[in-house]
């Protein structure tokens, strides 16, 4: 009896979890736009790493089309996700991980590419650097940031 109800207690705690792993990436990107600019910066975040996700999977499909419309996702939601970052204050660090792992799993993804259709990746890939580099520097910059 005593298993079963921890069991059920596990259940019932991870329900929450699995709501909001089924959540589309629409309705993701219509909660982002509306919650506060504090709230904003992981979102984005998740909205960018499953663009990247996709991005991959698109890659390995052939899609190179689609897959070049997903990395400009990733590239325009990290955008977001650390401009939001730098005018609240808030998940400086989060972000800049975030951005750094995307980073890195763009660099991954080109390295299997042909070499015509690397020159986007690598152009996202320098872009998420600079934001990545922005985030430092308003982290450790002082407060001479805006």
């Amino acid at each position: 009896m005593r298993t079963w109800a921890i069991v059920l207690a596990i259940l019932i705690a991870a329900s929450p979890a699995l709501a909001f792993k089924e959540e589309t990436l629409q309705q993701l990107i219509a909660r982002a736009e509306a919650a506060r600019l504090e709230d904003r910066p992981p979102l984005y975040a998740e909205i960018a790493e499953r663009q990247l996700k996709s991005a991959d999977q698109l890659y390995t499909a052939g899609k190179v089309d689609d897959a070049g419309t997903a990395v400009n996702d990733v590239v325009t939601f990290c955008e977001k996700a650390t401009h939001a970052a730098t005018k609240s204050g808030k998940k400086l660090k989060n972000t800049e991980i975030a951005v750094r792992k995307m980073a890195a799993k763009l660099r991954d993804i080109r390295r299997n590419l042909a070499f015509e259709d690397q020159a986007p990746v690598k152009a996202a890939a320098d872009r998420l650097e600079n934001m990545r580099t922005e985030l430092l520097s308003h982290m450790f910059g002082g407060k001479n940031q805006k």
